[in-house]
């Protein structure tokens, strides 16, 4: 799961999701995380992507386990109201189990229940968590240093502090805004694209 997350904003358009076939090459893994849409919707999203080649082992959806097993997706990714970890495990075995934590203890305790991979975050400031206090790079740290997890970091993501996270032990970016509200998305992804190769082979030498 180490690499470039690619995350809906919440409210994907149509045109944006026609992007991402286009992209997909510039990243890991796109997560539809699209938490006001329904089931029947987030299939037809997901069969457009498989229809135009996006592969299913490249694909997250938040929350829903049932609509990730059912289209042959490569995971989940499971929020603090999401079913527990170790019952997607249980009923879903085949599926990556993503788990978003927010704190040591949390990241602890979603790889003993069977996560096989974490969302932690927010690493810097975000408009999406305006007037919360970011955990910052020591906090990332600590918590690449005491799981065997991959460790996706999440939250104010930007090309320039993305180097700074893989220097802290992270295996992957998960960005959002910093594509969405590019100007162009297919050059914003390049340039992360660029900056994550060249940190993350600088860091495994």
């Amino acid at each position: 799961m180490r690499g470039i997350h690619l995350i809906s904003n919440g409210r994907l358009t149509e045109q944006d999701l026609q992007l991402v076939p286009e992209i997909i090459e510039h990243i890991d893994f796109i997560h539809l995380r699209e938490k006001t849409k329904t089931a029947k919707e987030i299939l037809q999203m997901i069969d457009f992507l498989l229809d135009t080649g996006v592969p299913a082992d490249r694909i997250i959806i938040n929350d829903r386990a049932d609509v990730a097993w059912v289209k042959k997706c490569r995971g989940v990714q499971l929020a603090f109201h999401s079913i527990p970890v170790a019952d997607v495990k249980h009923s879903f075995p085949k599926i990556s189990i993503g788990k978003s934590v927010h704190s040591m203890d949390e990241a602890i305790a979603a790889e003993q229940n069977g996560a096989d991979f974490l969302l932690y975050g927010h690493i810097f400031s975000s408009n999406s968590k305006l007037g919360v206090t970011p955990r910052g790079i020591p906090a990332l740290k600590n918590v690449t240093e005491n799981v065997s997890l991959p460790v996706i970091a999440i939250g104010g993501i930007t090309e320039q502090n993305s180097s700074e996270v893989i220097g802290a032990g992270a295996s992957g970016v998960a960005i959002m805004s910093g594509v969405w509200d590019a100007e162009d998305p297919t050059v914003a992804l390049k340039r992360y694209r660029k900056v994550f190769d060249k940190r993350k082979e600088e860091h495994l030498d």
